[in-house]
C-alpha cells in the first residue's frame, strides 16, 4: 500500500503504546516497509520476548500519562529526526482485571472511573499532539491517527452503559477534530484521522467477546493491516474525520 512518504526519504514514525496489541502489530508491519527510516516506539513496558532486532526501532519507555515525561520523549526524538511522517496512537483503557470495568448502569458511575478514562482515553492523544507538534508542523505529508472507538459515537448510541469509556472517546474525537483545524494553519499536508479497529482480539476486548461473532473478532495483524489501508486511503482533506477500519465514515 502507498502510504505516500516522501519518495527517497525514510520516514520517520512514532507508535503510542507500542509493546502490545494493535501497537505491537504496527510495529511489526510497518518494520517490513523498505521505505521506513526509523520507529520510535512508545510504551510504558518492553513486550513479552523483547523488541524485533532492527536498528531501526527506537524504543522509548515511559507513563504516557505524565505530560513531563511525553515531553522528555518528544524532545528524545526531536534529537534522532527533525521532522515525522507519521504518529499513531494506540493506548487506550476499558478495564482492569481486579479494578475498574464499564458500567451497566448509572448507579456505577464514579469520578474517580471517569477521571481515569478521560486521562487515558482522551488526554494522552491531545498530550501527544502537543509534544509532538514542532515535528508535525511544515510542508510535508504528516499523519497523526489516534485509535477511538464507535461507542464513542453520540449519534451511534443506542444501548447505553459504558460512561465512561464512551465519554471519553467521545472527548477524544472532540479533541483530535479541533486539533485537526489548528494543525491546517500549521502544516496543509497533515492529515488527522479518528480510527476505529473494531473488536479486536486484545486485553482491553478480552471479557467482552462472548457475543462477538466469529467473523467481526479481528486479530491485530489483521487490524493493523486495514488500518494502515484506511491511513493510505486518506489525504489532507479528510483531517478531523472519524473512520472504521473497512474505511467508512462514523457519525460523531
Amino acid at each position: 500500500m502507498d502510504l505516500a512518504f516522501e519518495q527517497g526519504r525514510p520516514a520517520s514514525i512514532v507508535i503510542a503504546g507500542a509493546s502490545r496489541g494493535i501497537g505491537w502489530a504496527l510495529v511489526q508491519q510497518l518494520l517490513l516497509r523498505d521505505d521506513v527510516g526509523q520507529i520510535f516506539a512508545l510504551a510504558r513496558h518492553t513486550p513479552e520476548g523483547g523488541w524485533p532486532d532492527d536498528v531501526r526501532l527506537i524504543p522509548l519507555l515511559g507513563d504516557l500519562t505524565e505530560e513531563l515525561v511525553l515531553d522528555t520523549l518528544a524532545a528524545s526524538v526531536s534529537g534522532r529526526c527533525d521532522r515525522l511522517d507519521m504518529l499513531i496512537n494506540t493506548v487506550g483503557f476499558l478495564h482492569e482485571d481486579q479494578g475498574q470495568q464499564p458500567e451497566k448502569s448509572l448507579r456505577q458511575v464514579s469520578l474517580s472511573a471517569l477521571q481515569r478514562s478521560f486521562t487515558i482515553n482522551a488526554g494522552i492523544p491531545i498530550l501527544l499532539a502537543k509534544a509532538f507538534l514542532p515535528l508535525l508542523r511544515g510542508k510535508h505529508r504528516c499523519v497523526f491517527a489516534s485509535l477511538s472507538a464507535r461507542v464513542g459515537s453520540i449519534g451511534d448510541n443506542r444501548l447505553g452503559g459504558w460512561y465512561a469509556y464512551r465519554a471519553s472517546k467521545a472527548a477524544q474525537n472532540m479533541l483530535m477534530r479541533t486539533f485537526a483545524v489548528e494543525w491546517q494553519r500549521l502544516n496543509r499536508k497533515g492529515v488527522c484521522l479518528l480510527l476505529h479497529p473494531g473488536t479486536t482480539d486484545t486485553e482491553l476486548s478480552r471479557p467482552f467477546q462472548a457475543n462477538v461473532p466469529e467473523a467481526k473478532l479481528f486479530t491485530a495483524d489483521f487490524v493493523a493491516e486495514r488500518l494502515l489501508a484506511v491511513i493510505a486511503e486518506r489525504g489532507p482533506e479528510d483531517s478531523g474525520q472519524f473512520y472504521a477500519w473497512d474505511g467508512r465514515v462514523i457519525p460523531w
